[in-house]
């Protein structure tokens, strides 16, 4: 595939992940790895929704810069659920081969995601 057609594949992935993230998960992941993790991320902000914000394609891979939304609703970390609604940032590079994605590296602001559920101070309440 190319560059244009990976890109054109992460966006029929996000699309139909935000409407159905098991269905996405058939059709288009084939890393374990990365399964796990966004099965994980149902249970604590069950039906979060992602936003690609912009997209760079060379070869077999497609870097995203994308927005998680989300209420947190189960327990992270021992944290207990808060109710809140968070937005996190994070860069996910995922490797494409036979129209699907077969790798992964994540990026994300957990620190920001920690100080919106309230499990660590902002730094304004540090005084920085």
């Amino acid at each position: 595939m190319s560059a244009e057609e990976n890109k054109t594949l992460l966006r029929r992935y996000f699309d139909l992940f935000n409407r159905d993230w098991t269905a996405a998960l058939k059709e288009y992941i084939a890393d374990e790895e990365l399964a796990h993790h966004i099965q994980f991320f149902e249970t604590v902000f069950p039906n979060y929704q992602l936003v690609a914000e912009d997209m760079v394609a060379e070869g077999d891979k497609v870097v995203v810069r994308t927005r998680m939304h989300g209420r947190h609703q189960g327990s992270l970390m021992n944290i207990a659920p808060t109710g809140k609604e968070v937005t996190m940032p994070f860069m996910i590079i995922y490797r494409v081969a036979n129209g699907k994605i077969i790798q992964h590296w994540l990026i994300a602001d957990q620190m920001g995601l920690m100080q919106q559920i309230g499990a660590m101070p902002a730094p304004e309440a540090l005084g920085e």
